[in-house]
């Protein structure tokens, strides 16, 4: 009988425990290097560049109506953070796609206990590199119009007030995809069936996206978080899939 489904945080503490364990950790090296060079580059420019960020996307007030800038410029700030934190995650999952999608075949084979993927070689890890890259650029192409869009939105003078939590919410939900997209990948669902099965599971989906999208918010944290974020969709797709095997032949 397939393990019962769990909700997004606890989907999340599993992927993390499993990350951990001696027979993962080979596999979870690559991308933490990676996501730490990316880290400090963030750091370091968007150290010098915030303010001017901010300010460019703070609106002009009226003298009289000045004090606004008070309760809009924390607003301000929180939408520039999304929106780096947002690009930084996506760059680093592009880059990083080849041994995310490896990592989640390597999650996949502990918790069914079966093998039924290649055995490991370099040789097929860059043989993964095109697959998993076309599949990131169709990411790009599903989240560059929507994100332009949003864009758009945080520059046009009272309406932006919106812009943050439409991005938040944006956000969450392309964690969703972003992750749990590794295991459907690797079992060649198409990517038309990957976010139909999602829309079909937007709760559950919409509850891992969200504690994905919060624990990556925090600095430093957020490089071991990228694969156990991995191992964790990896989990769900097992779990979310089994239930519905089960539940396709009790009927």
């Amino acid at each position: 009988m397939p393990a019962p489904a769990l909700s997004g945080p606890q989907y999340l503490r599993e992927g993390l425990k499993l990350v951990l364990s001696p027979g993962l950790r080979l596999f979870v090296l690559l991308p933490l290097t990676i996501n730490l060079v990316l880290f400090s580059a963030l750091i370091y420019f968007a150290g010098h560049e915030f303010s001017l960020w901010v300010d460019s996307f703070m609106p002009t007030l009226p003298g009289w109506l000045s004090f606004l800038n008070y309760i809009l410029w924390p607003l301000f700030v929180v939408l520039v953070v999304l929106m780096v934190f947002f690009t930084f995650t996506m760059i680093a999952n592009v880059i990083a796609a080849p041994f995310n999608g490896f990592l989640s075949e390597k999650v996949e084979v502990v918790l069914r206990g079966t093998d039924d993927f290649p055995a490991f070689s370099w040789a097929e890890l860059i043989e993964m590199i095109p697959r998993t890259l076309s599949r990131e650029m169709r990411k790009l192409g599903y989240f560059l119009p929507r994100a332009i869009g949003l864009f758009i939105l945080s520059w046009i003078p009272v309406v932006n007030i919106i812009a943050a939590p439409l991005w938040l919410l944006f956000g969450v939900w392309m964690m969703a995809i972003q992750y749990i997209d590794y295991p459907a990948d690797n079992h060649k669902m198409s990517w038309q069936d990957m976010l139909a099965w999602l829309r079909a599971k937007r709760w559950q989906s919409m509850s891992f996206g969200g504690i994905v999208y919060l624990v990556l918010l925090i600095p430093v944290v957020n490089l071991l978080m990228m694969p156990a974020a991995v191992a964790g969709a990896t989990l769900f797709w097992v779990r979310e899939r089994g239930a519905e095997t089960l539940a396709e032949r009790i009927r």
